[in-house]
C-alpha cells in the first residue's frame, strides 16, 4: 500500500516560518570539481549539472586555456593560469588526434602510440604544476569550506589536492592505463581470467594468452612509474613530506567507474567501487535540430549511417579520407559524417559533412542503420543504449579493446584504419546493416544494459551526495589499504610459517641423527699395544 507524506505547519506557526525551517535541508553542499579537459569532461559534466539542479554549490577548477571547460549556469569556474595559449593547445590536441593516422610499420606502432599519448600527458602535467604553484588559487581553496572533492583521477592532480585540503574524494573515470586501478583499489585482479589492456584478449584465454597476460601485468608498475613519478615530486613540494602516490589514491571514498558488465568482462570489485557505465546516455531523447531532421526524413527507406571519430580527430590524411569517401558513396544510406578537415574531392551526394552532430539523439532515431565509430567508451555506450550495430575504427588507448569486446559479442565489425581499403569499409557496412544477427545482438545487449533498478546517472549523483552527507565513506574502505605490499600478499605470514616448518624439520633431523648415532653407531675397538703383541 502506497504511503503519502504530508507536511503540515504546527498550529500557530506561520507558513513563512515553516518554509524557513525547511530551507536548511534544501540547501546543498559545496563541491569542488577537478576535471580533465577533452572527452573525459563529458561524463563528469552530466553529473555536475544534475548535482547543480539538486541545489548543490559547485566550483570547477579550470585552466584559463581549455577546449571544453566552458562557462555554465550550473557551476562557478575558478580559473588558474597556464603557460600556453589557445593556438598551442589546439595544435597539441590536433597532433595527438591526427598522429594516429600516420602510416607506420607494426614495429613502430607502439612507440608512436606512446609518443602521441605523451603529448597530452605532458600538457596535463603542465596544468597541474601551474595549479599547485598558484598561491592565490590555493588560498581560495583553503578558505572555500568544501564538503568533498570530485575528480577524474586518470591524472592525479585532484587526488593531491584532496590530501592537501583534507577533503573526502570521489573518482570518476574509465580506468587507468592497463587496469592499474586494481593496484590502487586493491581489488582482486587475477591474470588467469582478467585480460590486461592492449592485449585484446577475452576472459577465456588460451595457455599462450595467459602467459602473455601474466607478462604484461608485470609491466604495469613500470608504466605507472613512467606516467606518474613526476607527480610525486609535485605532491611532496605541496605537502612538505615524502609522498607515495598509490597511498594517496587509496584514500578515495568512492570510485565511480564508467563500466558495465554487459560490456566489460565480469570480475571482482571492492565495496566502494560503483559501476555507472552508460551514464552519458540520455534516457529522454531531445527533438532533432531542424537541419538534421531534414536529413533523416530525406533518407527514405534506406535510413542513415552516423559517422564520428570523436572530438580528438579533426582531420584525416587526404588519401585515407578519399578512400573512406569512396566507400560511403557505395551504400544506399545517407551518411552524416562529423568531420572538420578538408572536404574530399570524391565525396558522394549521399554523404553530408557536419562540424557537429547530436550523436546520441541520432543514434536513437529509428531510421539509423549503423554507427561508424572510433570505439571510444562514450560512443560505444551510446551505441549499446540505442541498439545500433557498429563499424569500429579504433585509433588509440582502450579503443582497440573496446572494439574487440563488441566484435566478440557479434554487435559490430572492427577494422584497422591504417590498413583497410575502401572495399573493406563497404563490406563491413553492408554486413552490419544487412545481416540481421548484428541488430539482434546489439538489441540484446541494449536490453540487458537497460534492465536495472536505477539509471547510471542517478546512481552516480546518489553516491556523490552520499559522500558529502557523511563526510566520506570510511566503512566501505577495505583494510587492504592499510597493509604494506608484503602484508597484503601475506609474505610475512608465509615467511613466519616457513621458518617454523624449517625449524621443526631441522630439529627433527638433528634428533633423528643423534638417535641414529646412539643406537646404530659402530663401537670403536681399543687398539692393541705393541708390548702385548711382543708377549
Amino acid at each position: 500500500m502506497a504511503c503519502r507524506l504530508r507536511l503540515r505547519a504546527p498550529r500557530g506557526l506561520p507558513a513563512g516560518l515553516l518554509l524557513l525551517a525547511l530551507w536548511g535541508p534544501v540547501l546543498g553542499d559545496r563541491l569542488l570539481v577537478v576535471p580533465q579537459d577533452g572527452s573525459h569532461w563529458l561524463s563528469m559534466k552530466e553529473i555536475v549539472e544534475m548535482l547543480s539542479d539538486r541545489g548543490h554549490d559547485i566550483v570547477v577548477l579550470v585552466p584559463e586555456v581549455n577546449l571544453l571547460l566552458k562557462e555554465s549556469k550550473h557551476y562557478t569556474r575558478r580559473i588558474y593560469p597556464v603557460p600556453y595559449d589557445q593556438a598551442q593547445l589546439r595544435d597539441r590536441f590536433r597532433a595527438f588526434g591526427n598522429g594516429h593516422f600516420a602510416e607506420r610499420s607494426r614495429l613502430t606502432a607502439a612507440l608512436t602510440e606512446y609518443s602521441n599519448n605523451m603529448i597530452v600527458v605532458d600538457m596535463f602535467f603542465t596544468n597541474c604544476h601551474s595549479l599547485l604553484r598558484d598561491s592565490a588559487t590555493l588560498r581560495f581553496l583553503r578558505e572555500g569550506a568544501f564538503d568533498a572533492l570530485f575528480t577524474d583521477p586518470a591524472l592525479p592532480c585532484g587526488v593531491i589536492l584532496a590530501e592537501y585540503l583534507g577533503l573526502p574524494s570521489l573518482y570518476l573515470f574509465r580506468g587507468f592505463p592497463c587496469a592499474l586501478e586494481h593496484k590502487l583499489s586493491r581489488s582482486p585482479n587475477p591474470t588467469s581470467y582478467i585480460p590486461r589492456c592492449y592485449t585484446q584478449f577475452s576472459d577465456r584465454m588460451t595457455f599462450s594468452q595467459r602467459v602473455a597476460n601474466f607478462l604484461v601485468s608485470h609491466l604495469e608498475d613500470f608504466l605507472f612509474y613512467c606516467l606518474y613519478s613526476k607527480y610525486e615530486e609535485l605532491a611532496s613540494d605541496l605537502l612538505k613530506r615524502d609522498v607515495h602516490l598509490p597511498t594517496l589514491y587509496r584514500k578515495g571514498s568512492v570510485w565511480l567507474l564508467r563500466y558495465d558488465f554487459v560490456f566489460e568482462y565480469p570480475r571482482p570489485v571492492m565495496p566502494n567501487m560503483v559501476f555507472i557505465g552508460g551514464s552519458n546516455c540520455k534516457k529522454e531523447k531531445e527533438a532533432l535540430p531542424q537541419e538534421f531532421e531534414a536529413y533523416v526524413n530525406a533518407s527514405g527507406e534506406h535510413g542513415i549511417v552516423v559517422f564520428s571519430l570523436g572530438s580528438m580527430v579533426s582531420e584525416i590524411p587526404e588519401k585515407k579520407a578519399m578512400e573512406i569517401a569512396d566507400a560511403l558513396g557505395k551504400i544506399p544510406q545517407t551518411v552524416l559524417w562529423r568531420y572538420t578537415g578538408t572536404r574530399p574531392s570524391n565525396l558522394a551526394k549521399n554523404t553530408i559533412l557536419v562540424k557537429w552532430l547530436p550523436q546520441n539523439d541520432l543514434l536513437g532515431h529509428p531510421k539509423t542503420r549503423a554507427f561508424i565509430t572510433h570505439s571510444g567508451s562514450h560512443g560505444i555506450y551510446e551505441g549499446i543504449c540505442n541498439g545500433v550495430p557498429m563499424v569500429m575504427m579504433p585509433l588509440f588507448g582502450d579503443q582497440m579493446d573496446n572494439a574487440k569486446r563488441m566484435e566478440t559479442r557479434g554487435a559490430g565489425v572492427s577494422l584497422n584504419v591504417l590498413e583497410m581499403t575502401s572495399e573493406d569499409l563497404v563490406n563491413a557496412l553492408k554486413t552490419v546493416i544487412n545481416d540481421k544477427s548484428y541488430k539482434e545482438n546489439i538489441m540484446r545487449l541494449s536490453s540487458l544494459h537497460k534492465d536495472r533498478p536505477i539509471e547510471p546517472l542517478d546512481l552516480a549523483v546518489f553516491w556523490v551526495e552520499y559522500v558529502m552527507r557523511h563526510k566520506g565513506a570510511p566503512h566501505l574502505r577495505p583494510a587492504a589499504h592499510d597493509l604494506t605490499w608484503y602484508q597484503y600478499h601475506s609474505l610475512d605470514v608465509i615467511g613466519f610459517l616457513l621458518a617454523i616448518v624449517l625449524g621443526v624439520v631441522f630439529v627433527v633431523y638433528k634428533c633423528c641423527a643423534f638417535g641414529y648415532r646412539k643406537c646404530f653407531g659402530k663401537k670403536r675397538r681399543p687398539k692393541k699395544s705393541h708390548k702385548s703383541k711382543a708377549h
